[in-house]
């Protein structure tokens, strides 16, 4: 397997503490997922949406990104309203939800302990994220929530993270026609603190519109 753009692993166990994590979480929790997430949405779509990793009792537990606790709320809300997705809530992974010219992945596709994931194991998973980009296309998109977010995608791009500062709303040239939105990730932290509030998130989101119709 190759260190870059490789596809992604269902049975994955690369890194040893996130492996044995789940270990412990399936038994637990016998009806969870508990496995590495898969990026979710259209292979082809323009826009790239990438997190952080798995919540432990959402992604983690229902099997698809952002779906079943706190933080895809504002997530699905704003892709709705931007018609990027046909509902405003994601609930389940068989509740029929489709994206529209978009797709969700993240940094890390195993839930780490404390949502924590160290250094080695957002670079031991980097190769699966270069996969979901590598079929972007000029003119299209990628929103990255966080800061570890932002600088996988940079790395899986084989860009030095030290040349683009993360920022809220910072917008940043990758290769040709390609570009990257900051975004302050959409956890229930972050929007309780008010540090993201729903009309910062939307403009993101209003720009990333405005990229991709240009």
């Amino acid at each position: 397997m190759s260190e870059r753009g490789s596809a992604f692993a269902p049975d994955c166990r690369r890194c040893s503490r996130l492996s044995e994590f789940l270990d412990i979480v399936r038994l637990r929790h016998p009806g969870y997922h508990a496995a590495p997430v898969p990026a979710f949405g259209d292979p082809a779509a323009r826009l790239l949406v990438v997190g952080l990793a798995p919540g432990l009792h959402g992604a983690n537990r229902t099997g698809r990104p952002f779906t079943g606790d706190h933080a895809g709320i504002l997530l699905y809300e704003t892709l709705n309203r931007h018609g990027f997705c046909d509902r405003p809530a994601s609930v389940a992974a068989d509740d029929g939800l489709r994206l529209h010219d978009c797709r969700i992945s993240n940094a890390v596709r195993c839930v780490p302990p404390q949502n924590r994931p160290r250094p080695e194991e957002i670079a031991a998973c980097n190769a699966f994220l270069a996969h979901d980009l590598a079929p972007l296309q000029a003119g299209s998109v990628v929103v990255a929530l966080g800061r570890v977010a932002h600088t996988a995608v940079l790395r899986a791009v084989g860009e030095k993270p030290a040349r683009f500062d993360f920022a809220h709303g910072a917008e940043h040239r990758l290769g040709p026609g390609t570009i990257l939105l900051d975004s302050y990730h959409c956890s229930r932290y972050n929007t309780q603190t008010r540090r993201l509030t729903p009309e910062m998130f939307d403009a993101v989101f209003v720009r990333a519109r405005v990229l991709l119709d240009a």
